[in-house]
């Protein structure tokens, strides 16, 4: 798997910045710890120095993206049969209906965006794609947090809960409007992610995620935090330590302090007879709860060599995190296993983003056995079919990996928690190709502003003599050698596990799969399955795609009485990246799907990472995605995805920065002479959409 490293980006006052990001899989397991509490936090923006024009680094990436591609999609065809009328091998499909009538809409609105993520805390951030969608709610208030940013909004209005920061959020000489937003280093009470009067770097926090828990009425974030160093061995600006930093809300109020605990998860991985050796990076966080415990799983990688290191999951007590412990009873489990200690699983199947499930409510965790939690995993994934050398597998399964987590309860004492899973045949998925967008494939049009710039060597710049806007983003070289650019296909996620909800005593989940909607061109579809875990049996599977539509980073909440909606992207042909929904249910499976009202996209994905210039992998990368989230709320469920809100023309993006331009003094916010809020920034345009739906 790629490693990290370090890209600097020639601009004035623009900002971007590529999130590290892998891949996952593994199977072990430890005894009980402790860990202490590392301190506590709020919602409110720590000190900074301005950002200033005259000052501001040219250090615009946090650590640099994969320098490989991502994973080839699947050869072969998977044909579509879960709405078929038709019966018989090879029978040709509909695509998935657009509804006509659908789960009752309630309200709408645009969560965290790219200009406000690049241009909090001052602008001492750098810019991150892609967001990762973390997002929960009760208690009337909703909790979002993103690469690298967390907000709180009011069930009732989607108005932030957090104070006002315009008038002391500096960047540029000017106050911005960042509709409250606080950056995760704040959060988590670190320095800046850049000092950009010195350049002195912060921790790195990325792979957020939330949840809220009504039994215990606390709500619980978790990020993976990556430490800095000036020099040293592991990729030049990251120190090989790396920790989950878990924080707790000390009430039930998000808006007030927060509990913090570091999980050091560096040596935490499976050195499988000398191969692959740590330290290990503990990628890809996720979260879920049972009664009894908070369940963290991340995919480990080693720092030093190419291969996997193992999924692994740290199962800490509930009720104590709740109470604020001063430390907190935690045990943990490597998935993997090692050449001399089988996987406590069992030696047949190792994890691969073994993700933890989440419950709706008090009343649907499983207290058989001790106490349960189920998790579930796929195995198309070259860390789950090669896990020791990540070399290439099939990149294709029939296989769906359920996990049970026994005797929770003892996380209260002693931890004596027991692991096992079931493989269970499901229906063929496969890596998707990538999205499809209008324009992908062709010059950018000046509806694409970064990417027309990129390739512009005309337009007269600010100081009267020099042409060509490519030269207030990138150097010469990157330039020539790159030209000219295309409008970029989005990247689809792989073939990993998506969100999974226990509820109504079954196991919900999603995944990213290669379709042949109408028997026709391969699109990015969607695998869903509801499994009875306790009896180890599938209820029901199918797929969603839709013919000229591409469906990806698919999240599901369900409700307690077995009724829930499945929120994913909607890109295609003719559909800019769109927030997109479809309802289910254990007796009709998916329904038909539609775009969340708002969230049909304004405008072409025009992020740094599409961009051969701004990128260095090659072939390109267009980040998008990474996950989506789905809260339940009582007899209501909260969804967020990433979309594209707002549309901005050339001349806006330019603004001052051509010749007799006028407008925002920072490139590409198309913020106006008020200077901003504004919809993007120069260098990316994404942003999430967050919507209540009753099923």
């Amino acid at each position: 798997m790629g490693k990290p490293s370090l890209r600097l980006l020639f601009a004035l006052t623009v900002g971007a910045a590529a999130v590290i990001m892998f891949s996952a899989a593994s199977a072990s397991a430890g005894g009980g710890s402790q860990i202490p509490i590392a301190g506590t936090g709020s919602p409110h923006t720590g000190a900074f120095t301005p950002s200033g024009s005259g000052y501001v680094t040219g250090g615009e990436f946090a650590g640099g993206g994969d320098s490989e591609d991502g994973p080839d999609a699947y050869g072969g065809t998977i044909v579509d049969r879960s709405l078929s009328t038709g019966g018989g091998q090879g029978v040709s499909v509909n695509s998935g209906k657009k509804a006509k009538s659908n789960p009752t809409f309630n309200l709408g609105f645009e969560g965290l965006n790219h200009y406000q993520q690049r241009y909090s805390r001052g602008g001492n951030q750098f810019s991150v794609e892609p967001p990762d969608q973390g997002m929960c709610a009760g208690n009337s208030d909703v909790v979002e947090v993103v690469n690298d940013v967390f907000n709180v909004y009011s069930a009732a209005t989607g108005a932030s809960l957090l104070p006002d920061n315009t008038a002391t959020n500096i960047v540029s000489g000017f106050p911005r409007n960042v509709n409250h937003a606080v950056d995760l280093n704040s959060f988590y009470g670190y320095p800046p992610a850049i000092n950009r009067a010195t350049g002195v770097r912060g921790q790195f926090v990325t792979d957020p995620s939330c949840l809220f828990d009504a039994q215990t009425q606390r709500w619980f974030v978790v990020a993976l935090t990556l430490d800095s160093q000036a020099s040293g061995p592991c990729q030049g600006v990251f120190s090989c330590v790396n920790h989950l930093d878990l924080a707790v809300s000390q009430t039930s109020d998000p808006t007030g302090g927060w509990n913090i605990y570091r999980i050091d998860v560096t040596n935490d991985g499976t050195n499988t007879g000398g191969v692959n050796p740590g330290p290990y990076l503990g990628d890809y966080p996720h979260m879920g709860a049972d009664a009894n415990g908070i369940y963290l799983t991340t995919n480990s990688y080693p720092w030093h060599a190419n291969g996997f290191s193992g999924a692994q999951i740290y199962a800490l007590s509930k009720a104590q995190l709740a109470a604020g412990a001063t430390s907190v009873t935690m045990q943990h489990i490597d998935t993997s296993g090692t050449v001399n200690k089988p996987s406590d699983a069992g030696s047949t199947q190792p994890g691969f983003t073994v993700w933890p499930s989440q419950s709706a409510g008090t009343s649907q965790f499983n207290l058989n056995n001790g106490g349960t939690e189920y998790f579930l995993s796929s195995n198309a994934a070259d860390e789950a079919q090669n896990p020791v050398s990540g070399a290439a597998g099939t990149r294709t399964s029939n296989q769906l990996v359920v996990w049970t987590l026994a005797n929770t309860s003892s996380l209260n004492g002693v931890p004596a928690l027991s692991l096992s899973n079931k493989v269970l045949t499901v229906g063929q998925y496969g890596v998707p190709p990538r999205q499809q967008q209008p324009g992908s494939g062709a010059a950018p049009t000046t509806d694409v502003p970064q990417g027309f710039c990129l390739n512009d060597e005309t337009t007269l710049l600010f100081d009267g003599v020099t042409q060509g806007c490519w030269q207030l983003l990138v150097g010469a070289t990157a330039h020539n050698a790159t030209k000219p650019e295309v409008v970029a296909r989005p990247d689809s996620n792989d073939t990993r596990m998506q969100q999974v909800m226990y509820a109504n005593g079954k196991l919900w989940g999603a995944l990213d799969t290669a379709l042949n909607p109408d028997a026709g061109p391969q699109r990015a579809g969607i695998a869903w399955y509801i499994v009875n875990p306790v009896a180890g049996k599938l209820v029901m599977n199918g797929y969603l795609g839709a013919s000229g539509h591409d469906f990806t980073y698919p999240a599901i909440g369900v409700t307690a009485s077995g009724r829930g909606v499945m929120a994913f992207t909607d890109t295609g042909g003719t559909t800019y990246p769109s927030a997109a929904y479809a309802p289910i249910d254990v007796l009709a499976g998916v329904g038909a799907w539609n775009d969340v009202t708002g969230g049909l996209g304004a405008a072409a994905d025009d992020g740094f990472s599409g961009y051969k210039a701004q990128n260095f992998p090659n072939p390109i990368r267009s980040r998008w995605g990474d996950y989506g989230a789905a809260a339940v709320d009582g007899n209501s469920v909260w969804i967020a995805s990433e979309y594209i809100a707002h549309a901005c023309n050339y001349i806006d993006w330019g603004g001052p920065f051509f010749s007799g331009g006028t407008g925002d003094n920072l490139l590409g916010t198309c913020g106006g002479a008020s200077h901003g809020p504004g919809p993007r920034t120069a260098l990316a345009n994404w942003s999430t959409r967050i919507s209540k739906l009753t099923p």
